[in-house]
């Protein structure tokens, strides 16, 4: 059985940090695309950062490059997600997400095509 959990999540001052991890279980990164996504009270979940399966090579939208870092650890079957420098608009509900099928529309990528979800963990940013 395929099975992801967040676990990380907070409440952070404005300019502060925070570090999500993402077990997964059921399957190895090889098999998957790994993504992180997150849903705003209101908004549409939109995805920002994802591994690729093939070469483990990160990629992030552009409203968090440079403030958000993706890495992965093989030995434990876990994702993680570094967010520095976070704001309050980065307060949401953060996923991370299996599947195999990478879209991206207008620089963020699509729920579309994973299939596979955690519960997902709060991300509070206070100003």
């Amino acid at each position: 059985e395929v099975q992801l959990v967040e676990s990380g999540g907070g409440l952070v001052q404005a300019g502060g940090s925070l570090r999500l991890s993402c077990a997964a279980s059921g399957f190895t990164f090889e098999d998957y695309e790994i993504g992180w996504f997150r849903q705003a009270p209101g908004k549409e979940r939109e995805g920002f950062s994802w591994i690729s399966r093939t070469d483990g090579s990160p990629y992030y939208a552009d409203f968090v490059k440079g403030r958000f870092t993706v890495s992965s650890d093989k030995a434990k079957n876990t994702v993680y997600l570094q967010m520095n420098s976070l704001k309050p608009e980065d307060t949401a509900v953060y996923y991370c997400a299996a599947g195999t099928v990478i879209v991206v529309v207008n620089g963020t990528l699509s729920p579309v095509g994973y299939n596979y979800w955690g519960q997902g963990t709060q991300v509070t940013v206070s100003s």
